[in-house]
C-alpha cells in the first residue's frame, strides 16, 4: 500500500465515530479494494469489543476488502445494525453480490442478531438481492426490525427473490415461537413493476408486523397497488404507507380506501403523484370522514384532482384533531379553484396545513377530458366491483370479498324486468306494490348499476300527484338503502352517479346520462330526508355548486335543487 494512501486511511480513521457500540466510517470517501487498504479498519472492528453498529456508507469496497472485514465480523455476536448503504460505487455489479456473500456469511457464523439492515443506494440488482438471500433467510434475521433496501435497481426479479427470502425468514422464525416482526420496509425506486410489489404483498400478508412501508417510483400499476392494499390489512400498527409516484388510478386508489378504512394507526399517507384522480381522491375522503383518527399527513399532489374533489378531501379532513399538512399541489384545479381551496381551509381554521398550490396543472379543458376517456386501457369499465377480471377483489359492505364469495342477486320479476328495460310512468304505477321491490335490484357494491337504476326511475318524475308519489317512494327506498351502507360505500355511489351527470370527470368508458328536470327535483326531495346526511350533502352541494354550466339544460330544476342543498347545510350546521 502506498504511503500516501496510508496517510489517507489514518487521517480518515481519526475522523471515525466510536461509542455506544458504534463504529463508524460513514461518509469519509474511502476507496477499498484489497486486504491491504482495509488493514486498518479491520484491526478497530476487531479491537472492538462489543460492536452493535458498523455504518461503512459512503465508502467503497472491492471484494478483497469486503472478505477482510467478513474476517473480522465473525467474532461480533452482538452486532445488530449494519449501515452499508452507498457502499459500492465504481464497482462491477458482479462484484457486489460475491462481497454481499461474504459480509451476510460472516454475520451468521458469528451468530450476531440483526435488527437494522441498510444497503439502500447500491443499485446491485437483482443479483445483490441473491447475494442478500441467505441472510435474510438465515436466524440472524429473525430478529430483523428495519429493512432498507431503497434504489437498488432490484427488479422484479430481485423483488421476487426478496419477498421469497422474507416470507421464510417469518416462517423458520415462527416455527421457533419468535416470529420476523419487521416494521420499516423501504425499497423506493426499484422496478419492482406489478409482479414485484405482488410478490412482497404476500410476504408483508404473512409478517403482519409492519409500521411503516416506503416503495414509491416504481413503476406499481392498479393491479399491484390491490394487492399490497390488501396485504396493509393484514398489518394492523401501519403509521406510514408513502407510495408515491405509482399508478393507482381509480381502481387501485379503492382498494387502497378499502384497505384505509380499517387501519387505525396511520399517521401519514403519501399518494401524491399516483393518478388518484377525482374519484379517487372522494373515495379517500370517504375514508377520511369515518376512520384514520390519528392521521398527520396527506399528500395527495400530482393526481390530477378537481376543484371540487379537492374541496371535498379539504372538508373530510377539518375534523381531524392531529392533522398538520395537506398536499394537494400539482392537480387541476384552476387559479379560482386554487383560491376557492384556500379559501375553505382559511375558513376553516385550517390555512396553515394547505400546503403550496404553486404547481398547479390549471383546469382541464373539454376537449383533454374526451380524449382522456380513451386513455386508460387498464381502467376502461372501472367500478367498485369488476366483472371482467376473475383475479380481482370488489369491495363490499364486510370489507373486501372476491367473486366467487358474493351473494346470490335477488331474483327479479317479468314486470320489474320489463320496466327497468323500458321504463315509463306509466309501467311504474302499474306495478303496484311491487314497486317496493325496485330497491332490492340496487347494491351498495354496484354503484354504476344503481347509478343507472336511479337515473331512470328518476327521469318519470313530474308533478302530477300519482305519478310524483310512485317515483318518490321508489326513490326514497333505493336511496335510503343506497347510503345506509359504509361511508365509502355511500361516497361511491355518489361520484358514479355524478360522473352519469356529467358533474364530475370520471375515468373509462362511462356514459354521460342525458340529464332532465326530474333527476334533479328528485335529488331536491331526497337531500331534505332523514337518510341523507350532512356529508352526503356536502358533497353534492359541493359539486353541484360549482358545475353550474353542466346541469344549464336544467336550469329552473338546478336552481331548486341548490336551493335546498344550501338551505340543508345550513339548517344542520
Amino acid at each position: 500500500m502506498a504511503s500516501d494512501d496510508i496517510a489517507q486511511l489514518a487521517d480518515a480513521l481519526s475522523k471515525t465515530h466510536v461509542g455506544d457500540g458504534d463504529l463508524s466510517y460513514k461518509g469519509l470517501g474511502l476507496k477499498l479494494d484489497n486486504a491491504e487498504s482495509v488493514e486498518e479498519l479491520v484491526r478497530e472492528i476487531e479491537l472492538y469489543k462489543d460492536l452493535r453498529a458498523l455504518r461503512l456508507e459512503g465508502n467503497t469496497l472491492g471484494v478483497e476488502a469486503a472478505q477482510a472485514i467478513a474476517k473480522a465480523l465473525k467474532s461480533k455476536d452482538q452486532l445488530q445494525r449494519c449501515y452499508w448503504s452507498d457502499m459500492f460505487t465504481g464497482r462491477l455489479r458482479s462484484e457486489i453480490p460475491i462481497a454481499l456473500r461474504s459480509l451476510g456469511s460472516a454475520i451468521m457464523s458469528a451468530g450476531a442478531r440483526l435488527t437494522e439492515l441498510d444497503l439502500s443506494d447500491n443499485a446491485f440488482g437483482p443479483d445483490g438481492v441473491k447475494g442478500i438471500e441467505q441472510l435474510l433467510r438465515s436466524p440472524s434475521c429473525h430478529t430483523l426490525r428495519e429493512l432498507r433496501l431503497n434504489n437498488c435497481g432490484m427488479g422484479i426479479g430481485g423483488g421476487k427473490i426478496l419477498a421469497e427470502a422474507l416470507t421464510e425468514c417469518h416462517k423458520e422464525s415462527s416455527a421457533l415461537g419468535a416470529p420476523l416482526r419487521l416494521r420499516v420496509f423501504v425499497a423506493g425506486r426499484n422496478r419492482l413493476e406489478n409482479e414485484g410489489a405482488s410478490a412482497l404483498a404476500k410476504a408483508f400478508k404473512f409478517i403482519g408486523s409492519l409500521e411503516e412501508v416506503h416503495m414509491p417510483q416504481n413503476g406499481i400499476n392498479y393491479s399491484g397497488v390491490v394487492a399490497l392494499a390488501l396485504a396493509m390489512q393484514h398489518n394492523p400498527e401501519l403509521r406510514v404507507l408513502n407510495l408515491n409516484d405509482n399508478t393507482f388510478s381509480k381502481r387501485g386508489t379503492l382498494a387502497m380506501a378499502q384497505a384505509l378504512r380499517v387501519l387505525r394507526n396511520i399517521q401519514v399517507i403519501n399518494f401524491g403523484d399516483c393518478l388518484v384522480r377525482s374519484e379517487g381522491a372522494i373515495a379517500l375522503a370517504a375514508v377520511l370522514t369515518e376512520g384514520l383518527p390519528i392521521l398527520k399527513e396527506l399528500n395527495l399532489s400530482f393526481g390530477e384532482i378537481t376543484e371540487a374533489a379537492a374541496l371535498v378531501v379539504a372538508q373530510a379532513v377539518v375534523d381531524k384533531p392531529h392533522m398538520e399538512k395537506v398536499d394537494l399541489n400539482g392537480n387541476c384545479l384552476g387559479e379560482e379553484g386554487c383560491e376557492a381551496l384556500r379559501e375553505a381551509m382559511e375558513n376553516m381554521d385550517k390555512g396553515d396545513m394547505l400546503a403550496s398550490l404553486s404547481d398547479d396543472e390549471g383546469e382541464p379543458d373539454e376537449e383533454e377530458e374526451d380524449d382522456d376517456d380513451d386513455d386508460d386501457d387498464d381502467d376502461a369499465s372501472d367500478e367498485c366491483n369488476e366483472d371482467h377480471e376473475d383475479d380481482y377483489e370488489i369491495v363490499k359492505e364486510n370489507g373486501v370479498t372476491r367473486k366467487e364469495d358474493s351473494p346470490t342477486k335477488p331474483q327479479c320479476s317479468v314486470e320489474i324486468m320489463s320496466f327497468l328495460s323500458c321504463p315509463s310512468a306509466e309501467k311504474l304505477i302499474q306495478l303496484g306494490e311491487m314497486r317496493t321491490n325496485l330497491h332490492q335490484q340496487v347494491e351498495e357494491s354496484d354503484p354504476n348499476k344503481a347509478a343507472d337504476i336511479f337515473l331512470k326511475i328518476a327521469s318519470l318524475y313530474n308533478e302530477e300527484p300519482e305519478n310524483k308519489a310512485a317515483v318518490l317512494e321508489v326513490i326514497d327506498a333505493v336511496l335510503k338503502k343506497l347510503l345506509s351502507g359504509t361511508t365509502l360505500q355511500s361516497y361511491c355511489f355518489l361520484s358514479t352517479l355524478l360522473v352519469k351527470m356529467g358533474l364530475l370527470k370520471g375515468e373509462g368508458k362511462m356514459k354521460k346520462v342525458p340529464l332532465v328536470s326530474g333527476q334533479l327535483l328528485c335529488l331536491e326531495h331526497a337531500v331534505q330526508q332523514d337518510y341523507f346526511s350532512l356529508h352526503h350533502v356536502s358533497l353534492l352541494h359541493t359539486f353541484v355548486s360549482k358545475n353550474s354550466e353542466a346541469l344549464k339544460s336544467c336550469s329552473s330544476a338546478r336552481e331548486r335543487l341548490h336551493s335546498a342543498l344550501e338551505k340543508t347545510c345550513n339548517n344542520q350546521h
